[in-house]
């Protein structure tokens, strides 16, 4: 492993994957590693990154241990808010929206630094993109 290798990599369970693969890709400009299909069309694993981070996920269905995570369609919530770090958050933002994202906090300046925007996803995982970024060194 690198230096530029994440060592957290959140895994989220979709219920419909394979077209939430191609809407991540087309709305937030993430880019497909590695997507593993069953034999019906479900998906086994999916690896999809942005920048030097990235994501993995499965259809829902597959996933091995139901009784530890639950998709936000089956709690009714989201419970986790997945964080990216931008280089140019207006663009990424007006990106996002012309692409249909479900905006939830317009872009906005953080008292922490820099400025971000959340949005929903269609299956409900809560998205927080930023220009903040919590690894640089910062006067806190």
């Amino acid at each position: 492993m690198s230096r530029n290798s994440p060592t957290i990599t959140p895994g989220l369970l979709y219920h419909n994957a394979s077209e939430m693969i191609e809407w991540l890709c087309l709305t937030f400009g993430f880019h497909k590693k590695l997507v593993i299909p069953d034999n019906n069309g479900k998906i086994l694993h999916a690896h999809l990154v942005f920048n030097n981070g990235g994501i993995m996920l499965s259809s829902a269905e597959n996933y091995n241990h139901p009784h530890l995570c639950k998709s936000p369609k089956q709690t009714g919530a989201s419970t986790v808010e997945i964080i990216v770090v931008v280089n140019n958050i207006d663009e990424h933002y007006n990106f996002a929206k012309r692409n249909g994202a479900n905006i939830v906090i317009p872009l906005e300046d953080k008292p922490y630094g820099g400025k971000g925007y959340s949005a929903k996803d269609p299956e409900g995982y809560t998205w927080a993109f930023g220009s903040y970024d919590p690894w640089k060194k910062t006067n806190f």
